[in-house]
């Protein structure tokens, strides 16, 4: 799985990789959604394209969703990190999601695709220190990283 994610994530950091060969130059084949980025790469023969790059850490933790003493922990550790976190880009978004039934723990940030090669080049500072830290915590499990694209549609 990391090996997608790294060859994935490789790609992604040359978007024109992604763009298809046009035989008139003059004739752009790309299209944009927002205004965070001037091109998107087209993905599914261009039924769908992305220029936001997300990455994803998670892990399981253990108890109940709203006494869970693990849950608790990460979620101080989301408090120490997350200022560090937000510089990756002035355009981040920052989403945790928690879920009771599965106990399962995800952070994922998303950046425009502009500014994923820099943030990647540095390991997704401060990704390390954080996984680092919630390894270390009591009852944390199956911890996890994923690069996705992440598009609000």
């Amino acid at each position: 799985m990391k090996t997608s994610a790294v060859l994935f994530a490789a790609f992604v950091a040359t978007a024109s990789a992604f763009a298809p060969a046009t035989p008139d130059r003059s004739v752009s084949t790309t299209t944009t959604t927002t205004s965070l980025s001037a091109e998107s790469v087209p993905l599914a023969n261009g039924a769908m394209s992305f220029n936001r790059v997300c990455r994803e850490w998670r892990c399981k933790y253990e108890g109940d969703k709203g006494t869970s003493k693990s849950l608790e922990a990460i979620a101080n550790a989301v408090e120490e990190f997350l200022p560090e976190i937000k510089k990756a880009s002035k355009d981040i978004t920052v989403n945790r999601l928690v879920c009771g039934s599965c106990l399962d723990f995800k952070l994922m940030m998303t950046v425009p695709l502009e500014d994923f090669g820099p943030w990647e080049e540095s390991g997704f500072a401060p990704e390390k220190e954080f996984l680092d830290k919630i390894k270390a915590i009591d009852g944390v499990s199956q911890v996890e990283t994923q690069t996705i694209t992440n598009m609000e549609i």
